[in-house]
């Protein structure tokens, strides 16, 4: 896997705060065009996937704006999350993550399980840490047990440096359009000069919008009412 390398964003905004609305987002800028595009598993939406860590600091400030904007998007995108196994093949945080949504929790559960690690300060080390958690977060630990055992969970962990080789993606929190583009808060930041941290993550929505559109157009997709 390549070495992951978090964004440096102090993303210190309010959840209920709107993106902003900067020019026109620009190739090369705001996003790139992945060298190598990868065929997206949706047909009739677009697709957008976020790749992130249940530790990553960035992607847990994001969340809130983020979320927002998937509800706001509705029925033109296909929205997933596919978690960096930051400490190898093994890596906890990304076992509990796709143990989560094999059991249908993780729309629910994915953030408070930001929370309960960002108060620790510090990712999970092994699995009892992703265990302790779930008991504390009221699942029942059995099933999460069995779940995280499960030969569909645990053939997905034996893919995930597979899938993170597949896009080119070495930072979080990453966003990847149609499987041909990428931005990112700090593509945004880093394209318009003088613009502080925290404009640049309100702004990734404009951005997001623009592409999900120009998708839609370059595919024929039509816009969901």
């Amino acid at each position: 896997m390549r070495p992951l390398r978090i964004a440096l964003l102090a993303l210190g905004f309010a959840a209920s705060a709107a993106f902003a609305s900067p020019a026109e987002p620009k190739l090369g800028a705001e996003y790139i065009q992945l060298a190598s595009p990868v065929a997206p598993a949706a047909d009739k939406k677009v697709e957008v996937i976020e790749f992130f860590m249940l530790h990553c600091p960035h992607c847990y400030m994001l969340n809130p704006d983020l979320e927002a904007w998937v509800k706001k998007q509705g029925a033109n995108i296909e929205f997933k999350r596919i978690h960096f196994p930051y400490t190898g093949p093994n890596d906890p945080e990304a076992h509990a993550y796709l143990t989560l949504e094999a059991m249908g929790l993780a729309e629910t559960h994915t953030y408070s399980a930001m929370q309960a690690i960002a108060k620790l300060r510090r990712y999970w080390t092994k699995d009892e840490d992703a265990f302790n958690w779930a008991a504390s977060a009221g699942i029942d630990l059995n099933k999460f047990k069995e779940y995280w055992n499960s030969f569909g969970v645990q053939s997905k962990m034996k893919r995930l440096n597979g899938l993170v080789e597949k896009y080119k993606v070495d930072s979080a929190p990453n966003l990847v359009i149609d499987g041909r583009y990428m931005t990112s808060p700090g593509a945004v930041m880093n394209a318009n000069a003088g613009m502080s941290e925290q404009a640049a993550v309100k702004a990734l929505g404009q951005t997001l919008d623009f592409l999900v559109a120009k998708v839609q157009k370059e595919k024929g997709i039509k816009p969901a009412k």
